[in-house]
């Protein structure tokens, strides 16, 4: 339960529904166990046991409410109908179908209010957990499966949900059900009541044992779950790669591996909530027999009228039902527990990149970024170390190396996708961990290797960073990008749905399009992580050429591979194992005969 209270902290906004459908599971109840008490009177007209009474009785007060009913009933048969048992009957029947009308009609709204309360938190939880997905640092994506956490947003959250309508039965709706008919039990027969009562607490007692394990087995289940859609995801985006190497059935294999650990919990967990329904059915079936027995005894005894033990053998039943739905109930809760946990520990996750408590904003980049000593790591090894380095105003500065060299690394300090461990990163000398996190990113626009598009229209890609721009401001800049001469060509224009990942594009039109949505931004930062090179030497030369554009009179930061695309930058720094090796333009290194120039001579540049 520890963790539904946090759960039930998003259905605060939607406290009006609860408390609409805790009134109607009130009169749900109420009506429930007066359609149980008026069989009395009919049965009573069916045997021909009423008494005869010629005197209305004088209500006088809840002590006296069994024989005030009973009175009553006897003297609408005796003095009102005159006796006439077939209009006594069908009066006495009209009475039980409208009690059964009004618990239905009570039983329906309060499903019709638990329906907005419910859908209303699944809304609010599933849009916490993505609030929180595209605010967690890129960090914590590095150490989870995204399969994972997709399961975690999706079937948890609904697990959660489902759960959720069993604790609202479980804390109102059938313990209601419960108190009202014992309530018109004890009026019936205190001594048959606590009868009954021994019985309940050993059957609960026995239900729970059942019950004992199943969140450990159902948290085995969900996280297998989100195994397999890790799997999944990684199959529909490798598919290239698993073909080429001939891996199908590697893959498959693994696949099959994971779906039979999932067959195995999901079995032994259904078992054992299946046990839940025969368990408790068997158990009252035997508090029912053997309350049979001992009513029985009462009636041949005179002790107890049969048209009331009848009625309170109905009433007796009656609480099997709500107890049944009780202990299938606590199966949820401790089903959804472990989906709950789950979900919640995304939410708990702590996100150590966010603003400070007085946090400024830059307004407009004037001045420089200076990088002073800086030193970090991934895990344990240094990718930098001691690094230094100052990017005036207007500056295009390239970073060289080979891989590893801790080049993608600063594009990484720069934007705080990551937080510095030493040394400091200061724009117009202002530590960045000073600066809002918005306000440092609009100062900034960035361009990968990879082209990250989405599945949606040219327009939606490029104007990533302002949805309120115009159709021509996004024209504008695809002919920037050399972008516009193959978008004017698709069949909606800018209005055309580009695939998943933009997979209806080539290489070179997609990193184009990433290139116009960093135009339309128009930020004074420009970072470009390898931007070139994936591409073709025909792509390449049109995405150089917009790059070069987009460039002018722009603070660049170029992290490149291919050299030629950099021999126009005013500070090249070469790296090597996160130390700066050499800098200086491109004539300055070529001179120097040193890492630079084999780098140049080995793509044969020189």
């Amino acid at each position: 339960m520890n963790y539904f209270k946090e759960i039930l902290q998003f259905a605060k906004p939607y406290r009006k529904y609860g408390i609409a459908n805790i009134i109607c599971n009130i009169f749900y109840a109420f009506f429930g166990t007066l359609s149980f008490v008026a069989l009395v009177p009919v049965m009573k007209v069916l045997f021909q046991t009423t008494e005869d009474v010629y005197q209305k009785p004088v209500w006088e007060g809840i002590t006296t409410a069994k024989d005030y009913l009973e009175g009553y009933v006897n003297w609408y048969v005796t003095d009102v109908v005159g006796n006439n048992q077939e209009q006594a009957l069908i009066a006495m029947i009209a009475i039980v179908l409208l009690l059964f009308l009004l618990k239905n009609v009570s039983g329906y709204l309060g499903t019709y209010f638990i329906t907005f309360l419910r859908n209303g938190v699944m809304r609010d939880i599933r849009n916490a957990l993505y609030g929180k997905i595209v605010n967690l640092p890129i960090s914590y994506f590095s150490e989870k499966r995204k399969g994972d956490v997709i399961a975690r947003a999706t079937s948890d959250a609904q697990e959660v949900q489902t759960s959720f309508l069993s604790i609202l039965e479980l804390i109102v709706k059938e313990p209601l059900n419960i108190l009202f008919a014992l309530a018109a039990m004890l009026l019936f027969s205190v001594e048959l009541t606590i009868f009954v009562l021994v019985f309940i607490p050993i059957s609960g007692f026995i239900i729970s044992l059942i019950g004992k394990r199943l969140k450990k087995q159902s948290d085995n289940v969900q996280r297998e779950q989100g195994f397999f859609l890790s799997l999944l995801e990684e199959t529909l985006g490798g598919l290239k790669v698993i073909k080429g190497f001939n891996a199908e059935n590697r893959m498959e294999d693994s696949f099959k591996d994971s779906t039979q650990r999932y067959y195995n919990y999901a079995n032994k967990l259904e078992l054992r909530k299946g046990l839940a329904s025969p368990v408790s059915e068997f158990l009252g079936i035997l508090v029912i027999g053997v309350l049979l027995w001992f009513g029985g005894k009462m009636v041949f005894d005179n002790n107890i009228d049969g048209a009331i033990f009848i009625s309170f053998m109905g009433l007796a039943y009656g609480i099997l039902t709500p107890a049944k739905a009780i202990s299938k109930a606590s199966y949820g809760v401790k089903q959804g527990n472990a989906a709950a946990e789950r979900v919640l520990q995304i939410l708990h996750t702590e996100n150590h990149i966010k603003d400070k408590e007085n946090a400024v904003e830059v307004s407009a980049f004037a001045k420089a970024i200076e990088i002073r000593n800086l030193t970090f790591a991934y895990e344990d090894e240094n990718v930098l170390e001691n690094f230094t380095l100052s990017i005036p105003k207007g500056s295009t500065v390239a970073l060289v190396g080979q891989s590893g060299s801790g080049k993608s690394t600063i594009a990484n300090l720069v934007t705080r996708f990551y937080d510095i461990q030493q040394g400091t990163i200061e724009i117009d000398g202002v530590n960045i961990k000073d600066v809002k996190l918005k306000s440092l990113r609009d100062q900034m626009a960035l361009v990968t290797q990879d082209s990250i598009l989405f599945n949606d229209t040219v327009a939606v890609n490029v104007a990533l960073s302002n949805k309120n721009a115009t159709d021509q401001e996004v024209i504008e800049a695809l002919k920037i990008a050399n972008a516009w001469e193959f978008v004017s060509q698709l069949p909606n224009g800018i209005q055309t749905n580009i695939g998943d990942s933009g997979n209806k594009l080539s290489g070179g039109q997609k990193q184009r399009l990433s290139i116009a949505r960093a135009v339309l931004k128009n930020a004074p930062i420009l970072i470009l992580d390898e931007a070139t090179s994936a591409l073709d030497t025909e792509s390449e030369r049109l995405v150089q050429g917009a790059l070069e554009k987009v460039m002018e009179n722009r603070t660049s930061i170029v992290i490149a591979h291919r050299l030629s695309t950099i021999q126009k930058a005013d500070q090249i720094i070469v790296m090597s194992r996160g130390k700066i090796a050499e800098q200086g333009s491109h004539e300055e290194l070529i001179a120097l005969q040193g890492v630079y120039s084999n780098l140049v001579n080995m793509q044969s540049l020189g």
